[in-house]
């Protein structure tokens, strides 16, 4: 009886010292800059189950602290156009373990996951994997839904499972229309510009993360880009028909009336008409290089 007393007494003071131990670990951790930005062996821990128990009713603390990890690693890594992401899966799988309810590391965890190199690993599989876990946990949260079809529209191309994500998450309450309406528009049309720009308009909207919103204002520009191209050439079409051939310049069409002025970029640089009498960007304009890197 004693001896059970003993025992009962070193695991109510270790349980407490493994704890501490865990905070102290990733305090020290994370106020060392070379633990954001090395690699695998720097993660200390790897089963979310375990910190879990060892965490006890301090889980929810130590899922934002594990989160706050997510965004140094992130953000490090990004910032040293570093393309190992090795650790992001790992550090939100524990996560989101840890605190199944952090919106945060499910809508911004799928966005670090699935954009395309450089903004992102590459990897929608796992983006999916980790939305599927934040609806389950949470199935009243029509976000989250917003965000998978995000994952199936931009990365994983399925058109088909991008309008069911939507059109799920459109049932729930609170759910704002154009869901119902992207679900539909997607089911017929696949990809377009419009529904591309209008979707990024959303995540620009609604973000919170300076670097979500940059990455979306990215995008946007670049869907304006082809949107004012494909204006351009709608022009040129008609002025080939009134005159029977294409304009080789783009002022010729300001010319014949169609066009206000020579449109301009984002960036402020005119477009111009390349081989065919097609709209192009600028060779000097910056938009050119980021339109190829987006491919």
């Amino acid at each position: 009886m004693k001896s059970g007393k003993i025992i009962g007494g070193l695991f109510g003071v270790l349980l407490p010292l493994g704890l501490v131990g865990v905070w102290r670990l990733q305090t020290h951790i994370d106020h060392q800059k070379s633990a954001v930005v090395l690699e695998e062996d720097q993660l200390s821990f790897r089963s979310g189950k375990m910190v879990k128990r060892l965490s006890l009713e301090y889980a929810p603390l130590m899922g934002a602290v594990y989160w706050t990890r997510v965004v140094q690693y992130f953000g490090e890594k990004h910032r040293l156009h570093q393309p190992n992401l090795d650790l992001l899966w790992p550090l939100l799988d524990i996560t989101t373990i840890l605190d199944p309810h952090l919106m945060p590391a499910y809508r911004f965890g799928s966005i670090f996951r699935s954009g395309h190199p450089p903004r992102g690993a590459g990897q929608p599989e796992l983006a999916v994997q980790l939305l599927q876990r934040g609806i389950a946990a949470n199935p009243d949260q029509w976000r989250l839904y917003q965000d998978l079809g995000n994952v199936y529209y931009f990365d994983a191309k399925d058109y088909t499972k991008a309008s069911a994500a939507y059109a799920e998450g459109s049932k729930l309450p609170h759910a704002q229309l154009w869901m119902k309406v992207m679900a539909a528009k997607i089911a017929a049309e696949g990809e377009s510009p419009e529904t591309s720009y209008f979707l990024w308009q959303q995540v620009y909207e609604t973000t919170s993360d300076s670097m979500v919103k940059q990455n979306a204002l990215e995008h946007l520009r670049l869907m304006q880009v082809e949107l004012d191209l494909r204006a351009v050439d709608q022009v040129g079409d008609e002025f080939e028909k009134r005159t029977g051939h294409r304009a080789s310049h783009i002022t010729e069409l300001v010319a014949a009336g169609l066009l206000k002025g020579v449109p301009k970029d984002p960036e402020g640089y005119p477009y111009v008409l390349g081989e065919g009498g097609k709209a192009e960007l600028n060779l000097d304009s910056p938009m050119l290089e980021k339109k190829l890197m987006a491919r």
